[in-house]
Order: C-alpha cells, then structure tokens, then sequence
C-alpha cells in the first residue's frame, strides 16, 4: 500500500468564499500513481470546510444564504459568546459544522469515484489569511 500528501493553501479576498478543488485533487491523485483507493480531503481550519456536491453557481449562493440565515455573521458579543474573547468569527465556526470538516472519495482505475455531478469544494467561512486543506490518498 502506498500513500501521498499534498497541502493546498488557500487566501481568500473575502470573509466567506466557496472554492471548487475537483481539478486539484484530481491533480494530486494523478501524481500520487495511486489507482486504487481512498482520498481524503479535509479542512485544516476549524472555521472552514470540506464537502461534496453540485459546482453550480445558484446552489453554492443557496449554500451561502442558508448559512448565513443559520448563523449569520455578528462581531460582537452580544449574539455569539465566543466573540466575547476578542475573535470575531464565532458564526464560522458553525457554519464549518454544518458543512463539514471532510470528504472521502472512493479511487477506482485511477480516477475519483463520483456520482453525476458531485464535485469537491473548499468552503471558507473567516478567509482574508493563509489556511489550507489535506490531501491524503491511500491505496495502491
């Protein structure tokens, strides 16, 4: 059994950014000479995530304004405790839990194992510095 890491950085122009990372994984898997499999991707942030679906444009901004009705952004402390000590980003932090920390793909004849339209994306949710995600490919 073989296994490959690669990091992939990220530093988004704004608070809350939805990036697609598919060409970047499939990048990594290639060079991993891994054919068959599992690959892990995975946020290294806990303000930020993972996840698997539709690259769509309209349902990424369906995503963005669910998320924000759940857990809308309020830098002070009078809505979200957290903040109370000095951060300001406690709404990040859960929305990163609805979303996800990880996804797991199968790897079969070399390639990512999707369902029609499934795609993988970084969601970032307190950008505007340096975070990354994980690539782990395992198999052989």
């Amino acid at each position: 059994m073989k296994s490959y890491r690669k990091e992939l950085w990220f530093n988004t122009k704004t608070r809350r950014d939805y990036i697609n990372i598919t060409p970047q994984v499939e990048d990594a898997l290639r060079e991993s000479g891994i054919t068959e499999g599992l690959c892990l991707v995975n946020a290294m942030h806990i303000t930020a995530s993972v996840y698997i679906n539709d690259a769509e444009s309209g349902l990424i901004a369906d995503y963005d304004d669910w998320l924000e009705q759940l857990a809308p952004f309020n830098a002070s402390g009078d809505v979200y405790r957290h903040n109370r000590t000095g951060e300001d980003n406690a709404d990040a932090h859960m929305k990163r839990q609805v979303m996800g920390r990880e996804v797991v793909v199968a790897v079969t004849n070399g390639e990512l194992d999707f369902g029609p339209w499934e795609q993988i994306h970084y969601a970032e949710f307190d950008g505007r510095r340096r975070k990354r995600a994980l690539i782990k490919i395992i198999g052989q």
